[in-house]
């Protein structure tokens, strides 16, 4: 059954009104809800997206209350914390290029929908200037309690900045989740500096994995996410806000292998045992967390390939202002 959703509506980036639908999906990870929610593409630009999508009221609750990942003082999650600073190294790298591209690395970084911290801390940790920000006050709290991350707690349009402040502003997996994406778009270019440079990612929906796996490819996240975008439609959409595109890249080391161990085998995902409290005792959970890590690694061939022939299950962008 369809659950508790507005009216159906025009595609957000044509305003074309006819769809197909290509299939109905459940909260397979989180399992916050037994509903079920259809995938639709539109007819005309072929944007992809849940429909009709959640009342604001409806898709809070869709947000498990513990959906960042918190350090603890166990094995299992200091070797969980180490496997995510070292997965997150090319998104390091490929932020340090982008600074590059601005003029250096001394300038502003805002790390937007920035969750528990750790990619600020990591940043902060090589020098830096980064501050996140985050609209979940839960998350600025474990962000400054865990890591020692500033962060301010505000909605990006709302940020507490000048504009043109920023050498750079960063968005992992943040526009997929917003019913108008452009607003955070628009409230970037205006942070940014003359020169700034705006990285974005989100899943691809053009990838191998989604045409594989369909409705059970995790980087769906039925139904938190919104939009389900291809590198075209990200693209068409910065374009339409005022960026232009300088760099693609197709692999994430922290997400493409693990998004398809997930997509595989959802009751191992770390995040998800730990948001849906599933009794176990430490000896059961490490064994877990080194089945799914076996699994992330077997994934990386297969990830690998997709990401070189430009069908990566992610995509992330640097793009500067028009110039």
């Amino acid at each position: 059954m369809i659950g508790q959703t507005a009216a159906s509506r025009p595609c957000p980036a044509c305003d074309e009104p006819g769809f197909r639908t290509l299939f109905q999906a459940g909260d397979r990870l989180y399992q916050t809800t037994a509903e079920r929610f259809r995938i639709v593409q539109c007819t005309r630009c072929g944007l992809i997206r849940l429909d009709p999508w959640p009342t604001p009221e409806a898709l809070a609750r869709y947000y498990p209350a513990e959906y960042w990942f918190a350090p603890c003082d166990g094995v299992a999650d200091r070797l969980e914390e180490a496997w995510r600073r070292l997965v997150l190294s090319d998104h390091v790298e490929f932020v340090r290029k982008a600074l590059g591209h601005a003029g250096g690395d001394d300038g502003l970084l805002l790390d937007v929908g920035c969750g528990g911290g750790l990619f600020v801390r990591v940043l902060r940790e090589r020098g830096i200037r980064a501050v996140g920000l985050d609209v979940s006050t839960r998350a600025a709290a474990l962000a400054w309690r865990a890591n020692g991350a500033p962060v301010v707690c505000a909605s990006l349009q709302a940020a507490p900045l000048p504009p043109g402040s920023c050498a750079a502003v960063t968005m992992f997996h943040v526009l997929e989740h917003l019913a108008d994406p452009t607003e955070y778009l628009d409230a970037a270019w205006r942070l940014l500096a003359p020169e700034g440079r705006l990285i974005v990612q989100t899943p691809n929906a053009a990838c191998w994995q989604f045409l594989l796996l369909g409705e059970n490819w995790s980087g769906l996240d039925v139904p938190r996410h919104l939009i389900n975008f291809r590198d075209q439609d990200l693209e068409y959409l910065l374009d339409c806000c005022g960026f232009e595109v300088v760099r693609r890249k197709y692999f994430s080391l922290r997400d493409n292998p693990a998004g398809l161990a997930t997509s595989l085998a959802p009751w191992l995902d770390p995040m998800a045992r730990r948001v849906r409290k599933i009794p176990e005792t430490p000896r059961t959970r490490l064994f877990k967390d080194l089945l799914y890590l076996a699994l992330v690694i077997a994934a990386l061939p297969f990830t690998l390939l997709e990401a070189a022939c430009r069908a990566g299950s992610t995509i992330m962008l640097e793009a500067r202002k028009k110039r």
